[in-house]
């Protein structure tokens, strides 16, 4: 067993960890589901949902409004969308490296602790390779200048980047502007409705803000434990995308509650957050493509036991994704329109019950309500082989 290391005596410490209170793989199931409302859906607005979840994973650009649908008692998705178009929530490069859907407040608050992962991933991409030689500070710093009134697609940015750094890869420089300095993906992408490019803008420009920095690390992890807890070291650095993370944790180990794991790893947590009954009812629910709840942890175990895939969709977010069956990814589902006719596909592994089937056919019934509410639809489950 790795534990880790300090001043008391090691015997002492083992004895310590072999008192601690073990949670199995439902307890830890029923907890994360608890905290990201797909026990029971929250009465929030849009954007204290987002912010609870510490962001959304938002590559896909509508994939947050099903998220959302799935957690939350009521949503009006234009609502949501005139929140993405009035920058009260704001699109950009987080954790992992990825686009995330965040508040105003998080995405200047959260993204300086991001930077220092970011410049390292893009370091190791190879575009970092075709730039060798250029001074990465000062194509951040001409990008803020052209992305300030308005934004540029990835094409235009390193198009007119390249005019100063004459010889340098267009594409390159362009992603390097991305990750190095703060842009918001800008409307009308991932607005409801609407369609728009891939196009960015500077936090200046788009949110007349700079990035302030108004967040620890310290806050980060407590609010990761907060949404996605009881978690280990190693869970949190695989959602951050951070190092240095046991340090952090070690300092706040006495406010932490300290449990281990059936392998018997470390879990930390809040005290008093929420750990339902490893028996706690778990409803259907429909999920998008990448929901951070399948994608948040080094061991996924808790939500996918059998080490299955994400699949990541092509399209937009919003026409397929995954289905929680008892609380565990069990299937997928596509929605598929033809004129005034919309099918919801769901294509289950393995086999679903009848009751389960039923249930799911009532949920996705629903979920049809809200992608198509115009349409006559029906919905279809089948089983993989």
């Amino acid at each position: 067993m790795r534990v880790s290391a300090d001043r008391s005596d090691p015997s002492d410490r083992l004895d310590g960890l072999d008192r601690l209170d073990r949670l199995d793989r439902r307890q830890l199931n029923r907890a994360l589901l608890a905290r990201q409302h797909l026990l029971e859906p929250a009465s929030l607005p849009a954007n204290e949902m987002v912010e609870q979840l510490v962001g959304m994973q938002a590559q896909a650009p509508l994939s947050p409004y099903v998220g959302l649908w799935s957690r939350l008692t009521a949503i009006d998705p234009d609502v949501v969308g005139a929140d993405v178009a009035g920058g009260v929530l704001v699109r950009t490069h987080a954790m992992r490296g990825t686009v995330h859907l965040f508040s105003r407040r998080d995405a200047l608050a959260l993204r300086p602790l991001m930077a220092p992962m970011l410049a390292v991933r893009f370091g190791s991409t190879a575009f970092a390779k075709n730039l060798d030689g250029v001074a990465i500070d000062e194509v951040s710093r001409i990008a803020r200048t052209l992305v300030a009134d308005a934004p540029l697609s990835r094409v235009e940015l390193g198009r007119r980047l390249a005019q100063h750094f004459p010889g340098a890869p267009e594409e390159a420089l362009a992603y390097a502007a991305i990750f190095h300095e703060p842009m918001v993906q800008a409307p009308p992408r991932a607005v409801w409705g609407k369609r728009g490019t891939a196009k960015w803008q500077s936090f200046e420009g788009f949110l007349g803000a700079s990035a302030d920095g108004g967040s620890s690390v310290d806050d980060l992890v407590l609010r990761y434990l907060s949404a996605f807890g009881p978690a280990s070291v190693a869970d949190i650095r695989y959602w951050s995308g951070l190092s240095g993370l046991r340090e952090v944790v070690e300092r706040l180990r006495p406010r932490l509650r300290v449990f281990l794991d059936e392998d018997g790893r470390e879990l930390f947590d809040l005290p008093n957050a929420p750990r339902p009954s490893g028996d706690a009812p778990a409803p259907v629910r429909f999920l998008p493509e990448y929901d951070n709840v399948l994608l948040s942890h080094a061991d996924r175990a808790r939500i996918i036991p059998d080490k299955r895939s994400v699949p990541l969709f092509a399209g937009d977010g919003a026409r397929a994704g995954t289905l929680l069956v008892d609380g565990e990814f069990r299937a997928t589902w596509k929605v598929a329109v033809d004129g005034e006719y919309a099918t919801l596909a769901v294509t289950a592994t393995p086999k679903l019950s009848g009751r389960e089937s039923d249930d799911v056919c009532a949920e996705g019934a629903r979920l049809m309500e809200f992608l198509a509410p115009d349409k006559r639809a029906d919905v279809v489950v089948t089983a993989s082989s």
